[in-house]
């Protein structure tokens, strides 16, 4: 998304007032606070599987670095606290804001920021604390999280549905987007007209269609353990089973917070509906290479360097 520099005046976040500023998904803040996190962070263990044991983890690390406008409802362990009526991830919140407690005391907690320590999930755990105590109507700033806080794990409910609701923009920053002034109006249209159309699969779990300029695109966050996907992709890839149909390829995976994500190509005028089928029945040849432990022939070697040499991490 193109970057605006925010602009405040007051000390309360009037949307409705003043021009929501364009901010990125996981793009640097332009006070230069992400730079100094980032330099932070280096000195920091890194927790390569902040979100492992929560509900909907392959979904997390696809909001956290695919989804540009996405919210999903989330469950506290202990309950929402008196004047909180919803708790909501968001991938994203104007300003690059970490939380934002509304006028009506709800809660978005934004996934996309820079954070201050190796543990996402610490300090997004402390960034919802202080939201949840925050005064209605104050964004929440971004700080290291105490050495041994809490960590997302601790406070939300084991085994609440995660659900994410993926949005073609970004009217969840506003109350009533649709009585919003002109200017927050022109604000949102250009936020919209950045965002990369993307939509989540409903036959299988946390795959997301994208449609960019020249092809779409299927990217699909995985919780198998790496090595033995990327066996079976490649068992899978020189069997010539690994496409999603005509025209479509499988070119490569992204590494991301302990998670492979395959990526798939695909022709321009393939919709996200149209690979719900293949998607489904990919994944049953998918569950059956993986179901095999017979060493990889020539050719299945051959296929995995190549699915190897195209990896890319992201996290």
């Amino acid at each position: 998304m193109a970057k605006k520099r925010p602009q405040t005046k007051a000390k309360r976040p009037q949307l409705d007032d003043a021009e929501v500023p364009v901010v990125g998904a996981r793009e640097p803040c332009p006070c230069g606070r992400g730079r100094r996190r980032a330099a932070a962070q280096a000195t920091t263990e890194l927790v390569h599987r902040p979100f492992e044991e929560l509900a909907g983890e392959c979904d997390w690390v696809a909001l956290r670095e695919l989804v540009p406008a996405a919210t999903a409802e989330l469950t506290l362990r202990d309950g929402l606290p008196e004047g909180v009526p919803s708790v909501t991830l968001a991938t994203v919140l104007p300003m690059a804001w970490p939380a934002l407690r509304r006028d009506d005391g709800s809660v978005l907690l934004g996934l996309q920021n820079d954070t201050a320590s190796g543990d996402i999930s610490r300090d997004l755990a402390d960034t919802l604390q202080r939201a949840l105590t925050a005064e209605p109507g104050t964004p929440v700033q971004g700080r290291r999280a105490p050495a041994g806080g809490p960590r997302l794990q601790d406070l939300l409910a084991p085994g609440a549905a995660f659900e994410p609701e993926v949005h073609p923009g970004f009217e969840f920053w506003v109350p009533d987007p649709e009585n919003a002034t002109p200017d927050v109006t022109a604000s949102l249209e250009r936020a919209n007209a950045a965002a990369i159309p993307t939509v989540r699969l409903s036959s299988v779990d946390a795959a997301y269609w994208c449609e960019t300029p020249d092809k779409n695109h299927l990217r699909w966050v995985m919780p198998h353990e790496e090595e033995r996907l990327l066996d079976a992709l490649a068992r899978l890839h020189a069997a010539g089973g690994s496409s999603l149909g005509e025209g479509t390829r499988l070119v490569g995976s992204f590494r991301a917070h302990g998670l492979t994500v395959p990526v798939w190509d695909l022709p321009s005028e393939t919709t996200a509906q149209d690979v719900e089928k293949p998607a489904a029945e990919f994944a049953e040849r998918l569950a059956e290479a993986l179901s095999t432990d017979v060493p990889l022939t020539h050719d299945e070697r051959r296929a995995r360097g190549g699915l190897t040499n195209r990896q890319v991490t992201l996290s």
